[in-house]
């Protein structure tokens, strides 16, 4: 079956995710419309928490692993939404409604390509699904989550001694179709600066806010000075800001605020905290150490496949499940980041029709190649 004959499915698939919310931790809906249409389709599938997976009908242990990953939870609506989030609306081209781009067009454009290859037998790699949750918070019930699940190491035959070292992935987001072989990996941290209570009318007390303002300014001015080839600069973002006080006559004692760190690949994230440690005097804590700057080599065969079809790849800013995955991905999908998150989010029709077309040529040269 051509996969561009299941392109009416799928995007029926995605008004109906689209027509249920799906917040993250809250995928339960969602997972079950997906394991359904699965199942509708004559494929077997498996739930761990509210990650759904799928296998080839020929998996073949001694092969490699092709893992199509992509995720089914979404943010909150923008608060500048004029239409329904929840309601799936096609006009002029577009399908309108939340997680139509982010991720709902790559998701469902690779459970089409899943399904062309799904009962071809003789593949040199062995194509896996995975729609998994908590992408968008990073949640420890996802992809990380499915990777370490016995269940699913025994189903997919994981070498426990060597684990993963025959697998690779392409992660369904929205870039245009374009390659991303490279992603900033981040950091947030949780800074407290310190000060002495006082009366705001009289000359007492130490303003926590002033200290922290002192430190802010070193977190918007200081520059990394080694540059990443595909990623370019660490970008560091203070976000949140607050005081523990309710009343406005307080010289506030201690003044908290939040920093979002992209990490490139020229830098680890225990050397980013060394340098932001020695260089302010707030107390200074990493939320997590897991969201790790990520790459894929140019030389590998999905990769060189995506080359040889024309398309153009970079590293992007963006961080997504590729970062918890501990093999080499591919972050590929139709759609465009700019319009993740934001207020009407749409993805045009056309765009999955080309995703599901450029997804099967993409896995097919790279199986071929990869033999």
């Amino acid at each position: 079956m051509k996969a561009v004959e299941q392109y009416h499915e799928v995007v029926d698939l995605l008004k109906e995710l689209i027509a249920t919310p799906s917040f993250s931790k809250e995928e339960d809906g969602t997972a079950g419309i997906i394991a359904g249409f699965l199942e509708k389709q004559g494929i077997p599938c498996r739930r761990t928490q509210n990650n759904v997976w799928a296998l080839p009908r020929y998996f073949d242990a001694g092969k490699p692993v092709l893992l199509l990953n992509s995720h089914h939870d979404t943010v909150k609506p923008n608060p500048q939404y004029s239409r329904d989030p929840f309601s799936p609306v096609t006009e002029n081209g577009k399908l309108y409604g939340l997680g139509s781009n982010d991720a709902g067009g790559p998701l469902v454009s690779l459970i089409a390509a899943f399904l062309h290859f799904y009962a071809l037998p003789g593949l040199p790699w062995n194509i896996v699904l995975a729609a998994t949750a908590e992408e968008e918070i990073s949640g420890f019930n996802g992809i990380e989550a499915l990777l370490k699940d016995a269940a699913f190491r025994k189903a997919t035959a994981v070498n426990e001694a060597a684990p993963f070292d025959n697998w690779c992935a392409i992660v369904g987001e929205p870039t245009q179709m374009k390659l991303a072989v490279a992603e900033k990996g981040l950091l947030v941290l949780d800074a407290v600066a310190h000060g002495k209570a006082g009366h705001a009318a009289r000359e007492e007390g130490v303003n926590a806010v002033y200290a922290a303002m002192e430190d802010i300014r070193w977190f918007s001015e200081y520059r990394f000075p080694k540059l990443s080839a595909t990623l370019g600069p660490v970008k560091m973002s203070v976000t949140v800001i607050s005081t523990e006080n309710k009343a406005h006559n307080v010289v506030p004692a201690e003044c908290r605020f939040t920093v979002d760190i992209r990490v490139t690949d020229a830098y680890t994230h225990e050397e980013i905290l060394s340098v932001v440690r020695g260089s302010v005097k707030s107390e200074v804590q990493p939320r997590s150490m897991r969201m790790r700057a990520t790459g894929i080599s140019p030389d590998h065969p999905l990769v060189k496949a995506g080359i040889a079809m024309g398309k153009e790849y970079y590293g992007s800013p963006t961080c997504s499940d590729k970062a918890l995955m501990p093999f080499p991905a591919l972050k590929c999908g139709p759609g465009d980041s700019a319009r993740s998150h934001s207020a009407d989010e749409f993805i045009y029709l056309r765009e999955i029709e080309e995703g599901i077309t450029e997804y099967v040529e993409l896995i097919e040269r790279a199986v071929r190649a990869g033999e």
